[in-house]
């Protein structure tokens, strides 16, 4: 009966690998991983957590640092000039609350997910692994083109005190190298390292360089406001005395400048790749994201304001608006004060673009998706030395070799595809909760191991008479599974009404993850129409298969139109049956509980999804070329080493009401290693196996085994049928829907 019961079983799994191997492919794509899964990996040899050593004043100092570089020395003069003038103010506050939507989404991840890896570790949970590869590629780019980037802007900073670029010494000075024409940077190169050797001594230590920096850039911005504001009360604003009034280029062009000047806003998500290290991040991360991005904001605006209003905006320099807005006044002085604030802002946001990275590459390589070489910890700073010179010594040679200026509207994609991952992120935890969790490999092992070796001692040469002795002498267990069936004859109202609920919940969450497909979907549609200025001047970009070129222009621009409707009734719909369907009630169980909530869900998150793509629509054709090959090698390492080297090729997934019960049974059988253990390889297709995890003679669960057609792997589902005895196994029959 039982050799039987195992061939059946045996060409039933193979049958179904054959057929269902690309199904399976399929599958690996988007398997999730549970919001713990760096406790597990924490326990192997060699891993080890980092140190839980930041405040809230660390973490607004680094998000300050990261957000506030030297670009806003001089996007004041280039925004006021051509786009927003006097309303440059009203720019910088909407884009600040476009940013602060983000910021809202990234707070209530933090908080149920506290764990390093930032955007990565949120979309690896919420969404799958080859998205979240997607992600992490992209913010690799970001921080290294964009260390490069700051590194390289340093240098002419700082050779303002020397007198200049040729009396800096001849080691640091810049050169061209003849015969290639590549100007190399050594300064650069050795200012990334030396920031790469702060970051190596500790997380405390790095942050207190960083607190250190950052203060000094605020008090130079503190300086501004205070002299300009002065000036400006003395003279009486004459560049507010303009008769175009405060919006000379409408209202669109007030917009625009907010689309620009958003740019200026990007850095406060590295706050959140530091969640593993901060000492309370339920509290601690909204707080720190909060207050950084406020104090950023404000700050802004009143530089903005006192700048414009002291020099009319077409008179600013847009190199150096700020310094010669104050030379205008004889304060050739400030000029010095000023550099000195670029400067400190260069460093702050050069540490605040290093720091990110290496928890990244920790992150994925504890995953399974990158070499181990990069998920090592120091033991006595705690911090992911290996990873951080990694990092360090690339940022260094392409600061030496590569003038990257070119490259820096890549930096923005990673930064904007990770926002609108966070907010979908919020949409899946609030309607479709994860409710299937992985294994972790431990404890699979564990009770694998233990159930091989048990089954094939109590199995081999047995006898069926002896079988049925062996399920018989269970009597207690087998009165208990009578009962529950007596129990469910009795009350068949009972049961019925509980699949019914399932069944409404099941449909409920369909019904949600589509209408979430369909906003993404909306918003790309509509984003696209709404950037295309002139349908015409984009057709002729493409190749003439799909839109005749020779059209007339109010067909082409009625065309634009229909697309924008289109989007627009899409995202609509969309929206509208989100804000309809109830949320799921799990939300408030999944991660970890308490800290900060996301506001107005669905819109919030919907909002940001909405201008995050508008933003990378407009980033330009050039952009996305480059992107796309990056993304494209990064996809090639995924499906060639990362997809099968996953922590999760293996995995077994398993209900979210089951996963407690087997964790506090793996604890109970860990602490008594000598009881029996009992597991049941389960079947593939059409069957049902009832499997007592216990320990003699204590009170356990009953596991069910299945395999649901549409499910990321096998599962396991818990059904509580009061004390069993081990070994205990009955097998139901072919499930109706399974």
């Amino acid at each position: 009966m039982q050799r039987k019961s195992s061939s059946s079983s045996s060409s039933s799994s193979s049958s179904s690998s054959g057929g269902g191997g690309s199904w399976d492919i399929v599958k690996s794509f988007v398997r999730r991983k549970q919001v713990d899964s760096i406790h597990d990996a924490a326990r192997k040899p060699g891993h080890q957590q980092l140190s839980r050593r930041l405040s809230v004043f660390d973490l607004t100092t680094i998000g300050i640092g990261a957000t506030i570089g030297a670009g806003v020395y001089i996007l004041v003069g280039t925004v006021a000039r051509e786009q927003a003038g006097p309303a440059l103010t009203i720019s910088f506050l909407i884009a600040g609350i476009a940013a602060a939507l983000s910021a809202f989404c990234y707070a209530e991840l933090a908080c149920r997910c506290p764990s390093a890896g930032s955007a990565y570790h949120y979309t690896y949970i919420c969404i799958g692994e080859s998205f979240a590869w997607i992600i992490g590629w992209a913010l690799m780019l970001e921080y290294t083109i964009g260390s490069s980037a700051v590194a390289r802007g340093l240098t002419p900073n700082l050779a303002s005190y020397f007198g200049g670029e040729d009396k800096l010494p001849a080691l640091l000075a810049r050169h061209t190298i003849p015969g290639l024409g590549i100007v190399v940077d050594p300064c650069a190169a050795v200012l990334v390292l030396i920031f790469t050797v702060l970051l190596c001594l500790g997380i405390k230590e790095s942050s207190l360089v960083q607190s250190i920096v950052t203060s000094v850039n605020i008090f130079a911005m503190l300086f501004i406001i205070i002299a300009g504001g002065y000036l400006g009360f003395k003279t009486g604003w004459v560049g507010y005395e303009l008769p175009t009034g405060y919006f000379p280029f409408g209202v669109n062009g007030m917009l625009a400048g907010s689309g620009v000047v958003f740019f200026s806003y990007i850095g406060f998500d590295s706050v959140t790749s530091t969640a593993e290290e901060v000492k309370n991040p339920q509290r601690d991360l909204p707080l720190g994201i909060g207050i950084a991005l406020s104090i950023c904001c404000i700050l802004y605006m009143l530089v903005s304001t006192v700048i414009i209003g002291l020099v009319p905006y077409s008179e600013l320099d847009p190199d150096t608006p700020i310094s010669t807005a104050f030379s205008t006044y004889g304060m050739h002085w400030a000029g010095y004060i000023l550099t000195t604030g670029a400067v400190t802002a260069l460093c702050a946001s050069l540490m605040g673009s290093i720091l990110p990275q290496p928890r990244i590459l920790m992150a994925m390589a504890r995953d399974g998706l990158l070499p181990l070489f990069f998920a090592d910890i120091n033991k006595r700073t705690q911090v992911p030395v290996k990873g951080t010179i990694a990092t360090g010594i690339l940022a260094a040679l392409l600061a030496l070799l590569m003038d990257v200026s070119q490259l820096a509207g890549m930096v923005s994609v990673g930064t904007l595809l990770a926002f609108t991952t966070a907010a979908v992120s919020v949409l899946i935890l609030r309607y479709v909760t994860p409710n299937e969790v992985p294994l972790p490999p431990t404890l699979q092992e564990y009770f694998n191991n233990s159930a091989s070796q048990q089954l094939s001692n109590d199995y081999e040469g047995m006898s069926d008479k002896n079988c049925e002795d062996t399920i018989d002498s269970c009597a207690d267990g087998q009165h208990l599974l009578d009962s529950r069936r007596e129990t469910s004859i009795i009350s068949p109202l009972i049961e019925k009404h509980r699949t019914q609920d399932e069944h409404k919940q099941n449909k409920r969450r369909q019904i949600a993850a589509w209408n979430i497909i369909l906003v993404c979907v909306g918003a790309l549609v509509l984003a696209l129409a709404a950037s295309i200025q002139g349908l015409p001047r984009f057709v002729k970009k493409l190749p003439n298969l799909f839109i005749d070129a020779s059209l007339p222009f109010e067909f082409k621009n009625s065309l634009r139109f229909a697309f924008c409707a289109a989007g627009a009734a899409i995202f609509v719909c969309s929206l509208t049956i989100l804000t309809c369907l109830d949320q799921d009630e799990a939300r408030h169980s999944f991660g970890h509980e308490g800290g900060f909530i996301c506001p107005l869900v669905p819109f919030l998150p919907v909002a940001c999804i909405l201008i995050n793509t508008y933003l990378l629509i407009n980033l330009g054709i050039g952009t996305w070329i480059r992107v796309s090959i990056w993304l494209l090698i990064g996809a090639l390492i995924y499906v060639f080493y990362g997809r099968s080297r996953s922590c999760l090729v293996s995995a077994v997934y398993v209900s979210t009401a089951c996963a407690d019960e087997i964790y506090r049974s793996s604890n109970h059988l860990k602490k008594q290693p000598g009881r029996r253990v009992i597991a049941l390889a389960m079947r593939r297709h059409n069957s049902t196996v009832l499997v007592n995890f216990g320990v003699r003679p204590c009170k356990a669960s009953v596991l069910v085994l299945k395999t649901p057609r549409f499910s990321m792997g096998p599962t396991l589902e818990c059904e509580d049928i009061g004390a069993a005895e081990d070994g205990q196994v009955r097998e139901t029959g072919s499930p109706k829907n399974s």
